[in-house]
């Protein structure tokens, strides 16, 4: 439970408390000269305590501290501070504690804006040994060659374009170590061919669960918009390289008389250059050409360029054309003339990386947008401008790789430099180098890139801007009027928790679109309307819709979004105050029954419960009423009620109280809890009963044949009550416990548990129908229902609770 009083702040008044009978005593002969003094010692005693206790402190690292520096900077903590070899055991556990909710983006969100008041006090108890974080935690953290992924950008980088050879592993595997140095000499080896990634289950259960991960180590090709490849083989560096360069798809195309010059001159005309290798024969120079060639393929695959060879002892007179005799590389680039040697660019090696280095130097820079022609171009085209501020860096290199990878996406690619056009800059402000998505709706529609400054998540970013109805907002476009609802996202840059959210809002746009807008706004901008808003911990969500403003407490997903956003609209939650609580709850009808949560806003516990409270509210429509009371703004009213922590749920049925105490707090649990306080609406059943009502009856009957030990049964038992209760009246529902009646589930042909069977009374003859066993409460009312209706149609009767 989060108590309304942390744990820290009780110690913390516990030496204030210290400090002021300290004085106290002093004063007795001179109270005016103490009062300064004990109100310095109490300020300083709070600047110590807020400062040893704050996480980012604590682990020596910055607010804007990726999840990989947080885990790096834990780990040199662990190793020195870890009571195996240091006592100083109360210490490690706050180090602990703060890592395991700064590595949370959730966690970390709620400790950003409501500090250690509104986490779960649970958090971070648990730890491992030394030798478990000296050898086993965060392996690849430290090869720059492999990039650890998480859930935060691992579709970004698999959907980007680029082929990834991922390896799934947990921290306690050995064949995971095993693995390790062979998994490190491989990506050095590919590195600049393919991506090499890593993704720890340990720290990501969600995601392996998701992907189907389900041994380890497991080793995947992902290629945008394919199905996964696993890799089966023995796992040696060799068999690696084979395995991840039949994915290139890229052919090195033997040139000839024949074809050399209308296939240079093809490419040309697409914008595509030519790297070609001369080889005196067919044998091992050729064969280590093509080698070189098939580890630069991804130039080719990414259509940067073309690749090919050529045999100078067949083709003589060709090469001697090109004034080469054998063993040289040549790049053509786009636009170069076959006729004037000086255009042709003359590379004396086969090393892939020299080659690669430069071709991509040589590659067309990105055009040059400027204050006369900006508007005009991006009137109509979608465009990825790059922003910068004088030196451009390693990084504009790289950036010519963005026009072919979004060519066949239909998105331009160019520059601005914001000093020679800082009016344009400064209109749209950008103050510092960025890139932004344009969405072919002029220059005000636009979305800046807030990802890692990567090629993969630049791509990523573009692709899903373009088909996403996100917009960056400033104050000339801020819609403060509300004429329309908009979903507002107040962010600052260097906030994780931010910068993972952002793609969920672009998921969410369109699954919105046409009903809801949505922005973001960058708080380290645009102070004064973050302020004006009062906007105190990132990232904040609010949706503005006419004069009412809600602020979004959920999981930072589209679908926890949307669910907020249904619920707005049709609302599944009664908010109350005392005297609707009166009203309502205490004056409930005679059959009512309510469930109530009384929470407080900045509890850790009560923000993960929301969402599931108001999904547990639409699972119970129309059989019990939920709401929820806000015990910060009605402190003393709950006080009164009995309330002394948060979450407190309760449920009134008839004219008792009762109290939840399950340990888990998901709809499902919570449903079941509140759907059995209701009255029954099935019978059990005896053999007698079973044979006189069911099988002799001039009833309809609907049986569920259980064990009272088969958990399945258990969990199916609440949703055989909602389908007794919709069905009452027209067809009877009954329990036959199958361990007490063995004898009569046999003879009923039950062979597994939970069984359910409909019996229609059919006249002078029973009928029964076929065996359901699926504990879907929706797929189990259609199926009893679909029944009725099969069976009416049939044998022309005609039972009219035929609906859900």
């Amino acid at each position: 439970m989060c108590l309304c009083v942390p744990a820290p702040l009780l110690e913390l008044g516990g030496l204030v408390v210290m400090a002021y009978r300290v004085v106290l005593r002093a004063q007795q002969k001179h109270p005016v000269r103490f009062i300064l003094p004990l109100l310095l010692l109490v300020t300083l005693l709070v600047a110590v305590w807020a400062e040893s206790r704050d996480y980012y402190n604590l682990l020596g690292v910055s607010r804007e501290a990726t999840t990989r520096e947080i885990r790096q900077a834990f780990k040199k903590l662990a190793l020195t501070m870890h009571p195996d070899k240091n006592p100083a055991h109360e210490k490690f556990l706050q180090v602990n504690r703060a890592y395991e909710v700064l590595k949370d983006e959730d966690l970390r969100k709620k400790y950003d804006k409501y500090g250690e008041k509104g986490l779960d006090e649970q958090q971070g108890g648990r730890y491992e040994s030394w030798s478990f974080y000296r050898y086993d935690f965060g392996i690849y953290d430290d090869d720059l060659e492999i990039i650890t992924l998480d859930s935060g950008d691992f579709e970004a980088a698999v959907n980007s374009g680029e082929i990834w050879f991922i390896n799934f592993y947990f921290p306690r595997c050995s064949h995971c170590h095993q693995l390790a140095p062979t998994w490190r000499e491989f990506a050095k080896e590919m590195d600049g061919v393919i991506r090499i990634g890593a993704v720890n289950c340990g720290d990501n259960n969600h995601l392996c669960r998701r992907k189907g991960i389900n041994s380890y180590p497991s080793l995947y090709i992902y290629r945008a918009g394919q199905k996964p490849e696993k890799f089966n083989g023995e796992r040696s560096k060799d068999n690696l390289v084979r395995f991840s360069m039949q994915f290139i798809t890229t052919t090195v195309m033997q040139l000839w008389q024949g074809n050399v010059f209308s296939e240079i001159e093809n490419a040309f005309m697409s914008g595509l250059g030519w790297l070609i290798t001369f080889c005196s024969d067919t044998g091992g120079n050729t064969y280590a050409s093509v080698r070189a060639f098939s580890c630069l393929a991804v130039l080719s695959h990414d259509g940067l360029v073309k690749v090919g060879w050529m045999d100078c002892t067949t083709q003589e007179q060709l090469c001697a054309s090109f004034q080469v005799t054998s063993g040289a590389t040549a790049l053509f680039p786009p636009g170069s003339s076959l006729d004037q040697q000086g255009s042709v660019l003359w590379l004396n090696t086969l090393d892939s990386k020299e080659i690669y280095s430069q071709v991509i130097n040589h590659l067309p820079d990105l055009e040059l947008l400027t204050s006369d022609s900006f508007q005009r171009k991006l009137a109509h085209h979608r465009w990825l401008v790059s922003f910068t501020f004088g030196d451009r860096g390693t990084a504009s290199n790289e950036y010519k790789k963005l026009q072919a990878f979004l060519r066949n996406d239909h998105i331009q690619v160019g520059r601005v430099d914001c000093i020679a056009d800082s009016e344009l800059c400064q209109s749209l402000y950008i103050h510092k180098p960025c890139v932004a998505v344009f969405k072919g709706l002029g220059i005000h529609d636009f979305e800046i890139h807030h990802g890692k400054d990567v090629l993969y998540n630049i791509v990523g970013f573009a692709r899903d801007s373009v088909r996403a109805h996100v917009t960056t907002l400033r104050p000339d476009n801020f819609p403060s009027d509300r004429k329309e609802p908009w979903l507002v996202d107040f962010f600052a840059p260097w906030c994780p928790p931010c910068r993972a959210l952002l793609p969920e809002l672009r998921k969410a746009s369109i699954q919105l679109a046409g009903q809801m807008k949505f922005g973001t706004l960058d708080c380290t901008i645009h102070h004064n309307l973050c302020s004006m808003y009062n906007i105190q911990a990132y990232p904040t969500t609010v949706i503005f819709n006419g004069s009412s403003v809600h602020e979004y407490e959920g999981q930072h997903s589209a679908d926890g979004i949307l669910e907020f956003i249904q619920d707005l609209v049709n609302p599944s939650v009664v908010v109350l105050d005392p005297s609707s609580f009166a009203e309502r709850v205490k004056g409930r009808a005679e059959g009512q029954i309510w469930a109530v949560d009384f929470y407080a806003p900045w509890c850790g516990p009560c923000q993960a419960l929301m969402p599931e409270w108001r999904r547990m509210a639409r699972m119970l429509s129309g059989q019990i009423l939920v709401g929820s009371v806000d015990c910060q703004r009605f402190q003393t009213f709950c006080q009164s009620q009995g309330v002394r922590a948060y979450p407190e749920v309760r449920l009134y049925p008839s004219n008792a109280r009762q109290s939840y105490n399950g340990w888990h707090r998901d709809a499902h649990s919570l449903r079941t809890w509140a759907l059995s306080s209701l009255p029954r609406a099935s019978v059990d059943l005896t053999p007698e009963s079973f044979r006189s009502l069911v099988l002799s009856g001039q009833d309809h009957w609907v049986v569920d044949f259980y064990a009272p030990w088969c958990g399945p049964c258990q969990h199916f038992a609440p949703e055989f009550e909602v389908l007794a209760r919709i069905v009452k009246g027209e067809i009877r529902a009954g329990k036959v416990d199958c361990q007490a009646h063995y004898q009569t589930c046999q003879s009923a042909g039950i062979t597994a548990y939970p069984t359910v069977r409909f019996y229609p009374y059919l006249g002078r003859r029973r009928v029964r129908t076929r065996t359901h066993s699926s504990t879907e409460n929706k797929e189990f009312h259609l199926f009893v229902i679909n029944n009725m209706r099969r069976t009416a149609t049939k044998h022309r009767i005609s039972p009219s609770a035929t609906s859900t």
